[in-house]
C-alpha cells in the first residue's frame, strides 16, 4: 500500500498457527510479569530479596524485553516461522479506516489524472516509493537492474515530462510490471501474470502496490532463512540477558522453575527409597535436568504453574505431551491385537498398518473436548475384530470366535485406565525412550526402540527429535540458572560445578 494511506497499518504477522503460538507465548510471559508478589506454591517462604515496588514504566519496558525475546526464541526454535502479511480483523474499526483512506486516496489519484491537463502529484510520489521499494530488493550482484531502474524511473526527468505534458504513466507502470517479474520469487509469477492483464492505470497502480507488500514478505522470509544458522550464537546470549534483566527486576522471576527441580529431585528420591529404577546417578545435576524435562510432558498445565523458562514453549510441550499420549494408546491398542491374537496374523504384509490407520483416524480428536474414551475404544474394537475377521479368512485362519471377539473388545475397552498394566507399560517405554534421546543427543546416535513400538517408530523417533532439539536449545540458553538452582538443591554449599 502507499506510504501516504498507510500510516495507520503496523507490519506484523497474525493468521499462521506458529505466529499464534509466539503471540500466545508472548502474552503468557507478560502474565506472569509479577511485581514481586510471592508465589502460592511457596507459602511463607521467605524470599531471597525484599519487596520493592516496581513503576508502570518499569514493567512496561520489561514486559517488552520479554516480548522481544519470545520473539527471537520463536525464529530459533519453530523452523517453520515466517512473517505474514498483516491483515485486520474483519469489521474491525481499523479495517475501516484503513479502507476509507484508501479509497479516497486512490479516487483523488483517480481525478487528478483525468484533469485537464492531468495533474500528476501524486502518481509522481507513488512512482517515487516503488522506484525505492524496487531498489530495495536488489542484490550486490544486481548492477544492470539497478542501471535500468535509475534510468526508467529518473525522478528529475519523470517531472519535467510532466509538467511538458509529456508522460507516459501506462509505459511507466509495464517497466514497474516487467521489473518486479525479474525479482521476484517463484511463488509470485501468477500475481505478476495478473498485473500484465490490467490495462487501467488506477487500477494497475493499486494492484503493484498490493503485490509489492507481498515481495517486501517474501524478501524478509527469505533473509529469515539465510541468516538462520548463523543465529544461535547470538540469540542464545540475546535470550539469556533478556531473561538476566527480566530476573534483576523481578527477582522471585525463578520460583515456579526451582519447584519443577526441586520436584524432580524428590520424586527420583522417593523412586530410590522404594526400591525403583533411581540411583546415585541419577541424581547427578544432567540426570536430574533430563527427568525434569521428561516431567514436562506428564504436566497438568490446568492446576500447576509451567516453569518460567520454558513458559515460550509451553505450548509446544504440551502439543508434544498429546502427540506422546496418542503414542501410549496407539502402541497399547495394536500390543493387545498381537498379544490376543497370536501367531495367526504374525508377519501379514499389510496389517500392522492397516490397523494402525483404523486406529489412528479414530483417536485424531483425542484431545478435544467432545472426544469419548469409551465410546471411541469401543468403535475401535468393532472395526478390529472386522478388519482381523476378514484377513484371517483371506489367509485361510479359522475365522474370531465370539468369545475372542469380546475378550480383544473388553482388553481394548480397558487401555484407556491409567492403571490398565499394558498402558502402563506402554508409557513406561515412550518416556525411557525420549528419556534416552535426551542422553544421546549429544552423541548424535538414537537409542535403541523398546519392544511393542516397532508399529509407531517413524513417530516416535521424529517426536524425540523434536522433544531433544527444543531442550538442547533450552539447555543453552538457560543453563547459568539451571547450575546455580540445582547446586542449591543437590550440593548446598559448595561451588557448582556440572553444566546441566
Amino acid at each position: 500500500m502507499p506510504k501516504e494511506a498507510d500510516h495507520m497499518e503496523d507490519g506484523g504477522d497474525k493468521e499462521s498457527k506458529e505466529e499464534q503460538r509466539q503471540g500466545a507465548s508472548g502474552e503468557t510471559v507478560r502474565k506472569r510479569v509479577r511485581a514481586n508478589t510471592p508465589s502460592p506454591h511457596r507459602g511463607n517462604t521467605p524470599q531471597a530479596s525484599p519487596p520493592r515496588f516496581v513503576s508502570v514504566e518499569e514493567l512496561m519496558e520489561t514486559a517488552k524485553g520479554v516480548t522481544n525475546m519470545a520473539l527471537a526464541h520463536e525464529i530459533m526454535v519453530n523452523q517453520a516461522f515466517q512473517i505474514k502479511p498483516a491483515e485486520l480483523p474483519e469489521g474491525s474499526l481499523e479495517r475501516r479506516v484503513k479502507e476509507i483512506m484508501h479509497k479516497a486516496f486512490w479516487d483523488c489519484l483517480e481525478a487528478q489524472l483525468k484533469e485537464d491537463p492531468p495533474s500528476y502529484e501524486h502518481a509522481i510520489k507513488l512512482l517515487a516509493e516503488i522506484k525505492e521499494t524496487l531498489l530495495s530488493f536488489l542484490l550486490p550482484g544486481h548492477g544492470r537492474l539497478r542501471s535500468q531502474i535509475e534510468e526508467v524511473l529518473d525522478l528529475p526527468l519523470i517531472q519535467q515530462q510532466a509538467e511538458n505534458g509529456a508522460l507516459d504513466i501506462g509505459r511507466l507502470s509495464q517497466f514497474i510490471v516487467w521489473m518486479m517479474g525479474s525479482l521476484c520469487a517463484p511463488s509470485r509469477d501468477e500475481d505478476i501474470q495478473k498485473l500484465k492483464q490490467i490495462t487501467e492505470v488506477v487500477p494497475l497502480l493499486k494492484a503493484i502496490f498490493s503485490v509489492l507488500d507481498l515481495m517486501k514478505v517474501d524478501m524478509a522470509n527469505f533473509a529469515l532463512s539465510s541468516i538462520r544458522p548463523h543465529l544461535m550464537q547470538q540469540s542464545v546470549e540475546y535470550e539469556r540477558n533478556k531473561f538476566q534483566e527480566f530476573l534483576e527486576k523481578q527477582p522471585n522471576a525463578l520460583d515456579f522453575t526451582e519447584k519443577w527441580l526441586e520436584d524432580t529431585v524428590k520424586s527420583l528420591q522417593d523412586s530410590a527409597a522404594t526400591g525403583g529404577a533411581a540411583s546415585d546417578s541419577s541424581l547427578h545435576p544432567l540426570s536430574v535436568h533430563n527427568h525434569a524435562y521428561l516431567r514436562l510432558l506428564r504436566w497438568d498445565h490446568d492446576s500447576d504453574p509451567f516453569p518460567e523458562t520454558v513458559l515460550m514453549d509451553q505450548v509446544r510441550f504440551q502439543e508434544m505431551q498429546q502427540e506422546a499420549e496418542q503414542l501410549v494408546l496407539l502402541s497399547s491398542v495394536l500390543l493387545i491385537v498381537y498379544t490376543t491374537t497370536g501367531e495367526a496374523i504374525s508377519g501379514l504384509p499389510g496389517l500392522m498398518e492397516t490397523l494402525k490407520n483404523t486406529v489412528n483416524v479414530l483417536l485424531a480428536d483425542m484431545h478435544t473436548p467432545s472426544f469419548s474414551a469409551q465410546e471411541v475404544l469401543a468403535t475401535i474394537g468393532e472395526k478390529l475384530c472386522v478388519e482381523l475377521s476378514q484377513c484371517l479368512s483371506q489367509h485361510g485362519y479359522s475365522p474370531f470366535s465370539a468369545d475372542r471377539k469380546s475378550a480383544l473388545k473388553g482388553q481394548i475397552s480397558a487401555a484407556i485406565q491409567p492403571d490398565n498394566t499394558v498402558r502402563m507399560l506402554m508409557e513406561s517405554r515412550v518416556h525411557n525412550y525420549l528419556l534416552a534421546s535426551l542422553e544421546s543427543s549429544q552423541h548424535k546416535t538414537p537409542p535403541p526402540l523398546p519392544g511393542g513400538l516397532a508399529p509407531v517408530s517413524k513417530e516416535l523417533k521424529e517426536l524425540a527429535v523434536h522433544f531433544s532439539r527444543l531442550v538442547n536449545y533450552n539447555k543453552l540458553v538457560f543453563s547459568p540458572f539451571y547450575q546455580k538452582t540445582l547446586q542449591k538443591i543437590l550440593a548446598p554449599g559448595e561451588s557448582p560445578g556440572t553444566d546441566t
